[in-house]
Order: C-alpha cells, then sequence, then structure tokens
C-alpha cells in the first residue's frame, strides 16, 4: 500500500488569536500521530503555526514567540496536501483595518482552494477573515452565532448555515467556534485516517464526539465509547482496527485481561450494548462503506468479517439499515 502524504497544517495566528481555537485542533492532531505512530503507521500530520509576526500576544496574555512567516505562495496543486486553519479572535466584530489583519487577507487571497490539496479550516470568527478574503464564494459555512449575521454581511454570496457544530463543504470546513473546533478537526482525522484513529484521538482527550442537529448519527466506530473504561476502549480498538478477526468474547476478553463474563458485564455497564452486538455494528459500518465504495455485496461481506452475504444481508435487516445491501453502492 502506497505511503499517503504528509498534510501540511498551517495555524495562522494573529496577536490576540483564541487560544483555545487553535490548541485544542492542534493538540488532537498531535495526538492523532501519536496513535498512528503506535500502530506502526506513519504520521500524517506536519503542524505549523504561521503569522505577519514572529512574536504576538494570544488572547489569554501569554506571548508567543516563534510563529513562522505565512509562504509566499501556496499553489493551486502543491506538491504536498495543505490544511490552512483560520482561528478566531475576541470582540463583537472582527476589525480587518489594521496591518496585521491587511497582511494575513493579502496572503489569503493568493489561495486557490482545491478538494484534498489545498483547503481551509476555519474556527469561530476564523470564517469573517475567509470571507473577506473572497474564498467563500458559493459555499456553505458557520461560524460563531454572535457572528453569524456579521458572516451574511460581508460574504452574502455564501450561504450561512445557522445552529451547527461544524459545516463541510469541501474544500471548506466551518465549525461555530472554540471547542468545535475539536468536533471539527475530529472529524478531518476520521476522514483522513479513519474512524478508529478518530476514536482513540477522543478517548485520549476525553472528548465526546459531536454532530450538528441535521447530521447522521454517529456511525458505530464513535459511539458506544461515551465512558473512561481504559480496558473496554482498549478492546474496541482492537475490534474497530480488525473486524476481520475471528472475535469470540473469550478472544475480546484476553485483549482486556478479564474473564468473558466480567467484559461482558463491561460492555453493558459502560458501552450499554453486547460484546458481540458491538462487533456485528462495526462490521455493518465496515460493510456499508466497502458498499459505497462500490464493492460488491460479496466483497463487502468479506472485507467486513461476515462468513457470508447472507450473514451480512441478515445483519443489515436485523440492525435496522434500509433497503438491502446492494442498494447502498453508488449509481
Amino acid at each position: 500500500m502506497a505511503t499517503q502524504p504528509l498534510i501540511q497544517v498551517l495555524f495562522v495566528l494573529m496577536p490576540n488569536s483564541l487560544i483555545l481555537d487553535w490548541a485544542g485542533p492542534a493538540e488532537a492532531l498531535r495526538i492523532a500521530n501519536q496513535c498512528l505512530v503506535a500502530q506502526g503507521q506513519p504520521e500524517r500530520f506536519a503542524l505549523q503555526f504561521v503569522g505577519p509576526d514572529a512574536d504576538t500576544p494570544s488572547s489569554v496574555g501569554v506571548q508567543l514567540t516563534g510563529v513562522q512567516p505565512m509562504p509566499d505562495a501556496l499553489l493551486a496543486h502543491p506538491a504536498t496536501p495543505h490544511w490552512v486553519v483560520l482561528v478566531g479572535l475576541p470582540g463583537s466584530s472582527i476589525a480587518v483595518d489594521n496591518a496585521a489583519a491587511r497582511a494575513v487577507l493579502h496572503w489569503l487571497r493568493g489561495l486557490r482552494l482545491v478538494t484534498q490539496q489545498l483547503e481551509l479550516v476555519t474556527v469561530c470568527a476564523g470564517t469573517l477573515l475567509a470571507a473577506h478574503a473572497g474564498l467563500l464564494t458559493g459555499r456553505r459555512v458557520t461560524t460563531h452565532h454572535q457572528h453569524l449575521d456579521e458572516l451574511r454581511n460581508v460574504a452574502p454570496e455564501c450561504e450561512v448555515v445557522a445552529n451547527r457544530v461544524f459545516v463541510e463543504d469541501a474544500p471548506v470546513y466551518s465549525s461555530a467556534g472554540v471547542t468545535t473546533g475539536i468536533d471539527l478537526v475530529l472529524q478531518r482525522i476520521a476522514d483522513t485516517c479513519g474512524e478508529p484513529i478518530a476514536a482513540q484521538v477522543a478517548q485520549t482527550m476525553v472528548v465526546a464526539l459531536r454532530r450538528g442537529p441535521h447530521d447522521p448519527e454517529l456511525s458505530p466506530f464513535l459511539s458506544y465509547r461515551n465512558h473512561l473504561h481504559p480496558a473496554l476502549h482498549k478492546v474496541q480498538d482492537a475490534v474497530s482496527l480488525d473486524p476481520r478477526h475471528s472475535w469470540t468474547v473469550p478472544r475480546m476478553a484476553s485483549i482486556a485481561h478479564t474473564s468473558p463474563r466480567h467484559l461482558t458485564r463491561l460492555f453493558m455497564e459502560y458501552a450499554k450494548i453486547a460484546p458481540l452486538q458491538y462487533l456485528r455494528r462495526i462490521r455493518l459500518a465496515v460493510a456499508h462503506t466497502a458498499l459505497q465504495s462500490g464493492h460488491s455485496v460479496n466483497q463487502a461481506a468479506e472485507l467486513a468479517g461476515f462468513s457470508s452475504d447472507t450473514q451480512l444481508r441478515r445483519a443489515w435487516h436485523q440492525l435496522g439499515q434500509a433497503g438491502a445491501p446492494s442498494q447502498a453502492r453508488p449509481g
């Protein structure tokens, strides 16, 4: 399998940037690298902190030093994929009539966004900076609720979505602000590295993965993980990473160094689901993804660890999936 390219993540820091807007997402990416390396995989993210000033104050008064200059140019087709992360600033409105803002906007206007090559991630009022730079034309975006009207005025040509944790409209990804930047980056980690890695990052950070009110229900990779029991998380990690393994409750229990009966009690108490039922939901999620990628029902069943396409179809209906597996394939 070809090695995935290292994604350069550029956090653009202006004077007084809200520290949680960038520190939380940056930590999530750092932990994702840590989880990947622990599984023998290469890191996926290289973090850079860039801005108009090498030394700049943060929103809480701590002075940041060593901020790198913004790269002279990021091409529309860079050799290395990049994410540009714009974060919020304090205040009821975003002022762009100062030297730092003018420098950032001039740099942003030179960007040509391309999905999977040069993407934009905005946290809180960072969306306003993108709007002032003209990067949101025709896009669906969100921002902090205090800035929604401001965003509509600055960028009437984009669709402003209210009451959402984050909005995805590739190559633009926007979040409502502060802690929701972590939610958005966790979703980008899931998209890039797989849902099991995102679940491990969320567990390490002790945060619940959330979606907006109109988004689909969390997948099984992210559900059943809102607990702090380390042995149970270890079993869930193992099952998620290798659903094709011939799992039984005793084999799962050996991962947790406990008895099968005690493991079942742990699953029911903390995850609110039985071990084999959890395994079936994980396998069904893998099969569903395979079907959406164009695999046949037989191929999807094999990839997910079902013994046959009949077993996949049985699980499909028993777990409440609409239609038939074949209808999940594109076209």
